[in-house]
């Protein structure tokens, strides 16, 4: 059985890094920080990268998209708490720039930042001879939004009985990578092979899917207790954003497992458990929200499925 410790990841040494700085830094926030400018606004940042997909994206030489990823995974964060995204930067390094390369990169993060109704302000464009090897670059992307005191969504109000509903995923998106480029390896599977109407590769680059216009118009038109962006630590992150004293109960058999992850399930014979914990298994972004409004929201949103509920710890 692979796991994602087995590909090179520690999720819990991650974790605990992360406790460590909030032991200093109690301010730090989730998925985004927050900050007020004002008695009633506050901005809201975050960064990211696209993690190793981009070596898969270098290998089938199909980076077009991946600054969609790179947008998505800092968009998603920032409206988790109500915020709208405001602007965004990017930082591209790599050890020579090519310009046709360096080019495709820009095009998906303008397109991103289409989709997320946000502006591209500029970033950074560092050149490291001898630091990256010919061909290979990374990146990493910062954006800030904003939202009023009134409609920030922190879930604080999550109570028991609170439902949970999932937003469909448009595959792994950018985490799991690691494990997802191990089982390739160790199985010999090759990005060329047919997967459906597509190949392999294809189907593993379908870029991130951006939730933010989606996600307001819920916040804006029904009650919302709370958001999670199922990204590294897969359905964990739905328990971040609960109370103390409450779980979050998933029915993992609420909605049918995409073929994707069934297809990273048997090749790298990996457990139910390791799976959850790695990977969104087909569900992008969580809503929490009281009984009442469940059914209204599922009804506005039809691609809206409950896939569990708040229960006491």
């Amino acid at each position: 059985r692979l796991t994602y410790q087995m590909a090179g990841v520690d999720v819990e040494a991650g974790n605990e890094f992360v406790r460590r700085i909030q032991a200093q830094l109690p301010a730090i926030g989730g998925f985004s920080g927050l900050f007020p400018i004002d008695e009633e606004r506050l901005l809201v940042a975050s960064t990211d990268g696209v993690g190793t997909k981009l070596e898969l994206a270098l290998a089938s030489q199909s980076i077009a998209t991946i600054g969609i990823d790179l947008v998505a995974m800092v968009v998603n964060d920032l409206v988790t708490c109500g915020a709208r995204p405001l602007f965004f930067l990017d930082y591209f390094a790599t050890g020579k720039l090519e310009l046709a390369q360096a080019e495709q990169v820009i095009s998906g993060i303008i397109q991103g930042c289409r989709e997320a109704d946000c502006q591209l302000l500029g970033g950074e464009t560092a050149e490291m001879p001898g630091f990256y090897p010919v061909g290979k670059f990374d990146l990493a992307g910062f954006g800030v939004g904003l939202v009023t005191r009134s409609n920030v969504i922190d879930g604080r109000n999550v109570v028991a009985g609170d439902l949970i509903l999932g937003l469909p995923s448009s595959g792994p998106h950018a985490n799991g990578y690691s494990l997802i480029r191990k089982i390739l390896q160790v199985k010999g599977h090759a990005l060329e092979q047919p997967f459906g109407v597509q190949t392999l590769g294809e189907t593993l680059l379908t870029p991130t899917r951006i939730y933010v216009k989606e996600v307001l118009a819920l916040c804006q038109h029904f009650e919302v207790h709370a958001i999670a962006h199922l990204t590294g630590g897969g359905f964990s992150n739905v328990n971040r954003v609960i109370p103390e004293g409450l779980q979050a109960r998933i029915d993992f058999t609420a909605w049918p497992l995409p073929p994707i992850f069934t297809w990273l399930q048997e090749a790298g014979n990996i457990s139910p458990e390791e799976m959850r914990r790695t990977f969104n298994l087909g569900i992008g972004m969580v809503l929490i929200v009281p009984p009442g409004a469940a059914e209204q929201i599922r009804d506005a949103h039809g691609q809206l499925l409950t896939i569990g509920e708040v229960k006491e710890a």
